[in-house]
């Protein structure tokens, strides 16, 4: 299932987290090679898991990390302003309409459609908060693999000196991209709004970033 916790409540279900954090120092540091900093827990967290970002984690059966993603609304400090601003030529993006998303992390324990899931989730995050755009920077290799996922990115720029360019871009939504990748997820939409309510305490409860950041 999807869970959807701020920042500040990650307390709340610890063990999930603390399998999230080590499964990011897995994938990022150990797998991609990333450097990255991993603390003595084994975890991988940076300064912007200090900005109360709202995650979103498919939790295992188990009540492990299997995949997650975090957010942030432009309006406030993000990656891509602070980090890759050349891929922006220079001009910062700050809109409550854009939100940027980082740190897409499978689970090696993650099975089956975890990655169209989390499409799904982040899907649900729009519709739900009225948010037309995310913003991102990625390897050129990994917007194909979202796109294989059902909810690929329109690149703006790109890094052209390395051999694994690294781009910039945005998502759109829409409610026929948000309908086929439940259908690929198998995951009704239903369903995808109850895990999202309830994560909450109820429909209508979630109060975007934007507008608190």
């Amino acid at each position: 299932m999807l869970r959807y916790v701020y920042g500040r409540d990650l307390h709340k279900y610890a063990d999930l987290a603390h399998s999230m954090f080590c499964d990011r120092a897995d994938q990022f540091k150990i797998r991609l090679g990333w450097d990255v900093h991993v603390n003595a827990l084994g975890e991988e967290r940076d300064q912007y898991d200090e900005l109360d970002p709202l995650y979103m984690i498919w939790e295992l059966p188990d009540g492990s990390h299997g995949g997650s993603m975090r957010f942030l609304p432009t309006t406030g400090r993000v990656m891509v302003n602070e980090v890759f601003l050349d891929l922006c030529d220079g001009v910062p993006i700050c809109s409550p309409l854009i939100w940027e998303c980082t740190r897409f992390c499978l689970s090696r324990r993650s099975q089956g459609k975890v990655g169209s899931a989390l499409m799904l989730g982040s899907l649900e995050i729009m519709r739900t908060f009225g948010i037309p755009h995310y913003t991102a920077v990625f390897y050129q290799h990994t917007a194909r693999a979202f796109r294989n996922l059902g909810f690929g990115p329109e690149i703006v720029s790109t890094d052209g000196q390395k051999r694994n360019p690294i781009c910039m871009g945005y998502w759109e939504y829409t409610e026929e991209t948000y309908l086929n990748v439940a259908a690929k997820a198998g995951i009704a939409p239903e369903l995808s709004q109850l895990w999202f309510d309830r994560s909450f305490g109820g429909a209508g409860t979630a109060v975007p970033l934007a507008l608190t950041a």
